[in-house]
């Protein structure tokens, strides 16, 4: 599959700006109007495979956008990266490193018809568990 942030159509795609390392587009499907993602030029999977003038573009970037959201849009934003080999490329997964951006407000139209169950999906943090995870990452 070809990738589709690396050969983006701008007759579909609202491009909002391009950098040196990154472009900011309007994301198409989106979850909420607003919904931006930062995407670096190079195709790369993880922030690991950047070097560090692009992950500082890219991260100065991202809150560049949220403070732009911030002041314009919304009054909270929400920033997310996946990273998830385990799931083939689709419409609405691709194998190209981005951040997503989206503007929040109180109980929008993702937390009316998802967020609002996070209650009984989290659990509380036992202390096996706990030494368990630490000692493996440390």
């Amino acid at each position: 599959m070809t990738c589709p942030f690396c050969t983006i159509n701008e007759e579909k795609t609202k491009i909002i700006k391009e950098k040196t390392h990154v472009k900011i587009i309007l994301s198409n499907p989106r979850l909420m109007p607003g919904h931006l993602l930062v995407i670096p030029n190079k195709h790369v999977e993880k922030i690991s495979q950047l070097n560090e003038t692009e992950k500082k573009e890219l991260f100065d970037t991202v809150i560049e956008y949220q403070e732009k959201i911030l002041s314009k849009l919304m009054i909270g934003c929400d920033i997310s990266q996946h990273y998830r080999p385990f799931i083939k490329d689709n419409k609405l997964k691709i194998s190209h490193l981005h951040f997503h951006l989206q503007p929040r407000e109180f109980e929008d139209e993702l937390y009316k018809k998802v967020q609002k169950f996070d209650r009984e999906v989290f659990k509380d943090l036992t202390e096996k568990e706990a030494g368990e995870i630490s000692k493996k990452l440390k």
